[in-house]
């Protein structure tokens, strides 16, 4: 390998990347478009929202219509007293978005049934919204089966729902008052960008000698350069642009939040971030999380909740305890040697094909283990120990992605060391690997490549 010739090839790719609109425009945009991604959920769910929707009620029970309430969103007309078949002819000229009828009550199960009919499919909201209503209504009823005097006051007296007040202690026995929420969220935050980092990148390379193969400047190249200098030159050349890539978004994100934290203000901030309680609920819900844990109070409600102050304490401790140098150097050693091995990879494939649309099945073995990693990576959260993510973080083809996900929670140095000298090794073999393809395939045409040529090719 010719150092000198590589410097080259490294020069030429960086500025030939740095230098287009395409880089200027996604570098000084996509901290505007991360900032966006954090208001745009709670516009989008507030300008989703069903208003001014009308259901008619028949009541069969006589138990559910008092507790059809109207809000903002629903109001309810009672029709009881009308014929189930009559409200169904009559739907249109009521102008109802929806007709719930209600069965007779069971008296030996003491329940009733529930059917809704609309024009259009029936939203999840309205549904929710009617079957909370009726299961508060039948709820009452059982209940007063029992002619117990202030028996729904008792149960929810004695109803308790605990918040966890968390700690970490140092060697010395020193004690912080933490958030784990804080570190589900920098885990989460973390997998994504380094996943799309790795696969942004990896991809950018093949794509790159993809383009040069088909334009035959390839065949220029090989005849003043070394093929391996000019595949290794490639791939550390867009590597180069990844990291200045990610150090101006740092830059750029640090000075948008230090503004916006200035003109607003940080008790605006703890406030709107209030409202974030339904969203976050539900973010829970999809990733299979008590919804508590991702309430922005942290906190129930009642006499003996604990002041939000103390989790608002616990959450500014969290940020301030975060080791970012060790984040950040974590997040440039697994990226740079994750980017090595896949753009590597990637880098032999698009030298094994002649245009994007025969990469499909020689990219599919690929680009598994990075999926595999990200799937593994998103839930590693809930037990940043276990085996499965403990192993993730050891491979060297997901560690880049889970290993980063394990950060924020503590790992220890001898597992940093061990997966970091295995995913060296690997990228040295890989490396030798995706050279020797690299040499043969970037000058041969006419014919798909199959996974056959490739071992040909390698034996060769």
């Amino acid at each position: 390998m010719d150092l000198r010739t590589i410097n080259v090839i490294i020069s030429r790719e960086y500025l030939t990347r740095v230098k287009k609109k395409s880089f200027l425009l996604t570098t000084f945009l996509g901290p505007i478009f991360f900032a966006a991604l954090c208001i745009l959920p709670t516009l989008i769910m507030l300008i989703a929202e069903d208003k001014g929707r009308k259901i008619g009620v028949v009541d069969g029970s006589g138990i559910v219509m008092p507790y059809m309430e109207d809000s903002g969103q629903y109001s309810y007309a009672d029709y009881s007293s009308e014929p189930v078949d009559s409200m169904k002819n009559r739907y249109f000229d009521l102008g109802l978005d929806a007709l719930v009828v209600i069965s007779p009550v069971d008296r030996e199960n003491m329940t009733v049934s529930v059917s809704a009919y609309s024009h259009k499919p029936l939203s999840v909201d309205m549904k929710e919204a009617i079957s909370r209503n009726v299961n508060t209504a039948v709820e009452d009823y059982r209940l007063a089966s029992y002619d117990i005097k202030g028996l729904k006051q008792i149960l929810e007296d004695v109803k308790a729902d605990i918040p966890v007040a968390t700690y970490t202690m140092d060697d010395s026995g020193q004690e912080t008052i933490t958030s784990s929420e804080v570190y589900m969220i920098v885990s989460l935050v973390l997998s994504i960008i380094i996943y799309m980092f790795i696969a942004m990148f990896s991809a950018m390379v093949m794509q790159s000698v993809i383009e040069e193969k088909s334009s035959r400047v390839v065949e220029v190249l090989i005849s003043s350069v070394n093929s391996l200098d000019l595949m290794f030159g490639k791939i550390i050349g867009v590597a180069a642009v990844a990291l200045t890539q990610f150090f101006l978004w740092i830059v750029l994100t640090a000075v948008l939040v230090i503004g916006i934290s200035s003109f607003i203000g940080m008790d605006s901030l703890a406030a709107s971030a209030g409202m974030q309680g339904e969203q976050m609920t539900m973010m829970a819900e999809g990733l299979g999380v008590d919804p508590s844990m991702m309430d922005p109070s942290g906190m129930a409600s009642g006499q003996f909740a604990i002041p939000q102050d103390n989790e608002l304490s616990a959450v500014m401790s969290t940020l301030g305890s975060l080791n970012y140098g060790e984040i950040l150097l974590s997040f440039i050693v697994y990226f740079v040697l994750g980017y090595l091995l896949y753009a590597s990879l990637f880098a032999a494939i698009g030298s094994a094909v002649e245009n994007e649309a025969d990469t499909q099945q020689l990219q599919m073995p690929v680009t598994i283990p990075l999926l595999i990693a990200f799937f593994i990576a998103f839930y590693a959260f809930k037990a940043p120990d276990s085996q499965i993510v403990f192993w993730g973080s050891m491979i060297p083809f997901t560690s880049p992605i889970v290993m980063l996900a394990r950060i924020p929670f503590g790992v220890p140095a001898w597992e940093l060391a061990l997966s970091i000298l295995l995913l060296v090794l690997t990228f040295v073999v890989m490396a030798y690997i995706s050279a020797k393809i690299y040499r043969i395939g970037i000058l041969m045409y006419g014919k798909k490549t199959t996974f056959k040529d490739l071992y040909k090719w390698l034996k060769q």
